[in-house]
């Protein structure tokens, strides 16, 4: 038998006795005792993580990253609704890495479908994707990779009616757009519901991260309604975008996203930063 299986042998047990009787390594539990305990109990996986964390275990697939999180930083994202405004290039990525930390529900928003262009950088493009809706198969990714997340989707824009209602709920909004306009409209409805937003954008190989504060002016800074020619989409079409900015960005914008989410004191994340990937500032070796 696998080390992360262990035979249940009573029946009679509450779901937490049940759990507890089930943990390898003194209190781990593995994906097919969330299996089993959903069968026995008529639980869904979501309720199982919930016990699970609330009565001194913990999940296996999240084993890795314990010691940084902890328990009740774990139970934090599994609580947390978070919105991915745009699911290309960087919504893509920051889903994927929003579903394996256990964030419990995601919405994902956009009304666009992969084209053959989008697989050089986008992780859910693949040839069986293409002229498929972006939020559909970020849904399917979703259940594939974590049954707990609960995987919300709109094939409509942000501005949508239904839009503003879903994103009021949210506890954080990611932005994922390329389009300049859409940006500063989707800051100001987060301002509106006092909403904590992560700005990210890419242009071959500069990009940069800014989380936005409900109320501040820090897009409006980064992109002034004043210019000259503010262009109704991303400069990704004239500069070019690459995999490995579009994944370093990302992970910038998760990072300070966590930040915000478990309410933790990361480096200088306030002030957002500027990414250059043909020379970047790195630490040498000693």
């Amino acid at each position: 038998m696998p080390r992360f299986e262990k035979k249940v042998l009573f029946s009679g047990s509450s779901p937490v006795e049940f759990l507890k009787a089930a943990a390898v390594e003194g209190d781990l539990i593995s994906l097919t005792v969330y299996e089993r305990a959903a069968r026995k109990f008529s639980l869904t996986f979501r309720e199982i993580e919930e016990l699970i964390l609330k009565n001194g275990l913990f999940p296996l697939r999240y084993q890795r990253q314990r010691s940084l999180l902890a328990d009740q930083g774990q139970l934090r994202l599994l609580r947390s609704r978070v919105a991915v405004v745009g699911c290309g290039g960087l919504g893509g990525y920051i889903f994927e890495m929003l579903v394996r930390l256990g964030v419990g529900c995601l919405l994902v928003i956009d009304p666009d479908f992969f084209v053959e262009s989008n697989l050089n950088r986008q992780i859910l493009a693949t040839t069986t994707t293409l002229g498929c809706c972006k939020a559909e198969v970020a849904k399917e990714r979703g259940s594939i990779v974590n049954p707990v997340v609960t995987v919300e989707t709109l094939n409509q824009s942000f501005q949508s009616e239904r839009g503003i209602q879903s994103l009021a709920s949210c506890d954080l909004v990611f932005d994922a757009l390329d389009s300049i306009p859409s940006r500063l409209q989707l800051a100001e409805l987060c301002s509106f519901h006092n909403l904590f937003l992560i700005h990210g954008a890419v242009d071959g190989w500069y990009g940069q991260v800014a989380p936005i504060a409900p109320a501040s002016e820090t897009m409006a800074q980064i992109y002034p309604r004043a210019a000259p020619k503010v262009p109704s989409t991303g400069l990704e079409k004239p500069v070019g975008n690459l995999s490995p900015t579009v994944n370093a960005v990302a992970a910038l914008q998760v990072s300070a996203g966590l930040a915000q989410l478990l309410e933790t004191q990361a480096k200088n994340w306030s002030a957002g930063c500027f990414l250059d990937l043909l020379g970047p500032e790195l630490e040498p070796w000693s």
